[in-house]
């Protein structure tokens, strides 16, 4: 990353409000996911990672599920976590954050005792998380009218 860019867990609401921020602008304006549905009740119990440029600009973000709120998305195992709303501002893409924010969620998901991470790709991100170790499995299906395909790592 040439700019300088700390990547945290998201600890106050202001933190919380930068997440949302990022997600609105990517989610619900760049790829026209309903607002209504972008937003949901694991938001209360997710981990949430934050990308923020050194002038506290917000730059990216995703959430880790874990326990009882992954399990509808893992198969129910408990050792599994949920990476999820993974999101980079349009004007911060091709600087090795979103790379950043998939390895903090990572380092997350192990303090939590964790063995793995799924998250449901959109079909044109497989690459990306293909380069950063996961594997596709299942058919592909429609997540708020976008194609997706599960992928998990082994951590």
């Amino acid at each position: 990353m040439s700019t300088p860019v700390t990547v945290r867990i998201a600890e106050d609401p202001a933190d919380r409000e930068a997440c949302f921020a990022v997600r609105k602008e990517v989610f619900v304006a760049e790829q026209g996911v309903p607002q209504d549905i972008e937003y949901d009740a694991y938001d209360a119990v997710a981990v949430h990672v934050l990308a923020v440029r050194e002038d506290g600009e917000p730059l990216g973000t995703g959430r880790l599920l874990f326990g009882e709120a992954a399990a509808a998305k893992t198969g129910g195992d408990a050792s599994v976590g949920s990476l999820g709303r993974l999101a980079v501002a349009g004007a911060a893409r091709g600087l090795g954050i979103g790379v950043a924010l998939v390895r903090a969620i990572e380092e997350a998901a192990r303090a939590h005792g964790l063995t793995a991470v799924d998250l449901h790709a959109q079909t044109h991100a497989l690459g990306f998380y293909e380069r950063l170790g996961y594997e596709a499995y299942g058919p592909e299906f429609l997540d708020a009218g976008i194609p997706h395909r599960s992928m998990r790592r082994v951590l």
